[in-house]
């Protein structure tokens, strides 16, 4: 009776145990290979982006998505060794990633427009930008939304799908920007002779610039006066400034025309 039992014990290690063992060590070296493998292709994909000089924030998407993929294709080699089917695994995967994609539309939708972003770069970080009904600098493009401040100092996040998909003013991006306003000068004023100060004035204005040079040209005739378009140049970064300046001065100039001819 113990020669029978033995080699029944014999038989079950012969034909299940042994194989069933092999399978584990195979899995588990395919495991460790697998997990040597994708940090080896990690740090290689990021030494790439590295001398590419590609964006940081696009180098983490890629890098995290490459290594999510990299280590699904290895749990599913593992699998594949001990011999559960591999098949319907791939199936639920796809199942679970539609129920997930139709849950989070939103948030994919504007994790795209965030690749799309970086990718077509339409604004950088530092920007003045208007999009989505928000006019600010941009403070931060992150995975879903942009970070921005506003021109009165207020922190707004946009999604970043909002920006893709609806117009987007960048004013920082030309090497400079007009400012357009307007003066209205009575009819009983020497019109052409304040022209000539008021272009006077504005080229006397700090970060005007000579190239293109101001223009002061008149815009529309009324019975009792005159509207002129006054439209100095500067560097994006000094548009208030200047905006602010040339107001002032359209002011001064009236008040002193308008002095001389009551004096």
């Amino acid at each position: 009776m113990d020669q029978g039992f033995t080699a029944e014990l014999d038989e079950l290690a012969r034909v299940y145990l042994i194989p069933a063992l092999w399978k584990v060590a195979g899995a588990v070296m395919i495991w460790l290979a697998g997990r040597w493998a994708v940090k080896a292709l990690r740090a290689a994909l990021r030494r790439v982006m590295r001398l590419r000089r590609l964006d940081p924030t696009l180098a983490i998407y890629i890098d995290t998505g490459a290594g999510v993929v990299l280590q699904l294709l290895v749990l599913i080699a593992v699998l594949g060794v001990l011999g559960v089917e591999t098949t319907s695994f791939a199936a639920l995967l796809a199942a679970a990633g539609i129920a997930i994609g139709a849950a989070w539309s939103g948030l994919l939708s504007n994790f795209a427009a965030g690749l799309f972003l970086l990718t077509f770069r339409p604004f950088k970080v530092g920007d003045s930008i208007s999009a989505a009904g928000v006019v600010g600098r941009v403070r931060e493009i992150g995975l879903f939304v942009t970070t921005i401040d506003t021109q009165d100092n207020v922190l707004t996040f946009v999604g970043n799908n909002k920006l893709f998909s609806e117009n987007l003013q960048n004013f920082s991006s030309n090497p400079y920007r007009r400012v357009d306003l307007t003066a209205s000068v009575p009819a009983t004023l020497d019109v052409t002779g304040t022209m000539d100060k008021l272009d006077r004035r504005l080229r006397a204005i700090p970060n005007v610039l000579r190239d293109p040079e101001p223009l002061v040209q008149i815009l529309a005739l009324n019975p009792s006066s005159v509207a002129l378009s006054v439209r100095p140049f500067c560097r994006p970064d000094d548009y208030w400034q200047v905006f602010f300046d040339a107001n002032r001065a359209i002011v001064e100039v009236l008040q002193l025309e308008d002095a001389a001819a009551t004096s």
